[in-house]
């Protein structure tokens, strides 16, 4: 059947109309998504960088920083303009003799005196008497030869748990360069505590500040 002009006329801007709306339709979705997009990437970016140069969060492997931290514990590290000093609990980067990351306590920092009376168990940094009210186990001696005074750009490290740590005492470890330091352990985020078979196990609510 053949449509006159009028016709022809209503039924082409019918159609017209119709694929105005999809084109709409279809440039609205985009921009929705490029909307999400464009706000949800930058955020994803900061959080990259925060995580990777700010915050990290580090596993507990082990039991030589007990009682202060137990096995499988998660510990948020920070690294802004840190530099170590005495008492900070600190996540060490792996070197040749170790493969993990080490988690461990400053003790004695560059230029500062150090004796330790491996008798009495008793610590003294610059003449001063350390009060080590958080270890756990006596300060036994290892096979590394400790220096009175500590060289430039070391750090000297000991676990709170003294009879099994692997720290500066031992020659696997020696002292850490200061650089090695990835940063302080600020935060026990997921602590836990042993159940009545000696596992540890996810202890709620006990968030605890690591920092004096």
């Amino acid at each position: 059947m053949k449509l006159n002009d009028e016709m022809y006329d209503e039924i082409f801007t019918e159609k017209e109309n119709k694929r105005e709306v999809i084109t709409l339709n279809k440039n609205s979705a985009w921009s929705i998504i490029y909307d999400w997009f464009s706000c949800i990437f930058p955020a994803l970016i900061c959080v990259v960088l925060l995580l990777t140069f700010a915050f990290r969060l580090i596993k507990v492997d082990g039991t030589s920083m007990e009682s202060t931290l137990i096995d499988k514990d998660r510990v948020v590290v920070t690294n802004i303009f840190y530099t170590p000093k005495d008492g900070d609990i600190v996540v060490i980067s792996h070197g040749e003799e170790y493969a993990e990351p080490l988690i461990k306590r400053v003790i004695a920092t560059e230029g500062q005196t150090l004796k330790i009376d491996f008798e009495n168990g008793e610590i003294y940094v610059d003449g001063v008497l350390l009060n080590e009210d958080y270890i756990q186990g006596q300060t036994i001696e290892g096979d590394a030869v400790i220096p009175e005074v500590i060289p430039e750009g070391k750090v000297f490290v000991l676990g709170d748990n003294r009879t099994v740590s692997l720290d500066s005492r031992y020659q696997k470890v020696g002292l850490i360069d200061a650089s090695s330091i990835i940063g302080k352990a600020q935060i026990d985020l997921i602590p836990h505590t042993y159940d009545e078979y000696g596992q540890p196990r996810l202890d709620f609510g006990k968030v605890r500040y690591l920092y004096d």
